[in-house]
C-alpha cells in the first residue's frame, strides 16, 4: 500500500510549547534514543515536567531497540523511576486520553500499517497505538522508513508533526527549551 501525504515538520521551540501546555505526555523511546544516547536529556527533561506537575509515562515495546529489554535497560541507567515506564500492554489503551506523544527514534513499533494494510510486512505485529494521542511529535533523523523497510503512515497523519535531527542533540534543545520555560 502506498500512503499520499506530505509530512508536516516542526521545531524545536513548538516542541517545547506543546510540551510545557499539555497535561498528559508519553514518551516513546526506540532504538534511535539508544544509538544517540540521548536517555540522560531526556530524563532531566521530564524531571521538570513532571515537578511542573506534568503527567509524564514512557511507553516500552517488548522489542524496541535490537534486544528486548534494551530501552528499560537504558532509561534505569538514566535514573528515570520504574513506576513511570510501561510495557506496551498497560499503556496502548492510554493514548486516545494523551495530549502528546513523543517517539523518540522509534518507527516500526509504532508503525500503523501493522493494523490497518493487511498486505503490510508488518501486519499483525502489535504496535503502540500512538496515532491515537490528541498530538504526536516524531523524533528522527530523517522520514526514511525503520529497520523493517516499511514506510510508516505515521508520519503523514493530521496530528503528526515530525522533529527532525540527531536525538541527543535534539532532546538536549527540548531540555534546555523547557528547564528555560519553568525557570530552572
Amino acid at each position: 500500500m502506498h500512503f499520499e501525504g506530505e509530512a508536516t515538520m516542526t521545531n524545536v521551540d513548538d516542541t517545547v510549547r506543546l510540551l510545557t501546555e499539555s497535561e498528559k505526555i508519553i514518551v516513546v523511546p526506540g532504538y534511535g534514543l539508544a544509538v544517540a544516547h540521548a536517555q540522560y536529556p531526556l530524563k532531566e527533561m521530564v524531571d521538570v515536567l513532571i515537578k511542573a506537575g506534568k503527567k509524564v509515562r514512557f511507553a516500552i515495546h517488548p522489542v524496541a531497540g535490537r534486544m528486548p529489554g534494551q530501552l528499560n535497560v537504558l532509561l534505569a541507567e538514566a535514573g528515570v523511576p520504574y513506576d513511570i515506564v510501561e510495557e506496551m500492554e498497560e499503556i496502548n489503551d492510554d493514548f486516545k486520553d494523551t495530549d502528546v506523544t513523543l517517539v523518540i527514534g522509534a518507527n516500526d513499533t509504532v508503525n500503523s500499517a501493522a493494523e490497518d494494510d493487511p498486505n503490510s510486512q508488518i501486519a499483525g505485529m502489535p504496535v503502540l497505538r500512538v496515532w491515537n494521542s490528541n498530538q504526536v511529535i516524531v523524533m528522527k533523523r530523517s522520514l526514511a522508513a525503520g529497520y523493517a523497510g516499511v514506510d510508516n503512515p505515521v508520519f503523514i497523519k493530521d496530528n503528526t508533526d515530525m522533529l527532525l535531527g540527531d536525538a541527543k542533540d535534539t532532546v538536549e534543545k527540548l531540555a534546555v527549551g523547557v528547564k528555560t520555560f519553568y525557570g530552572k
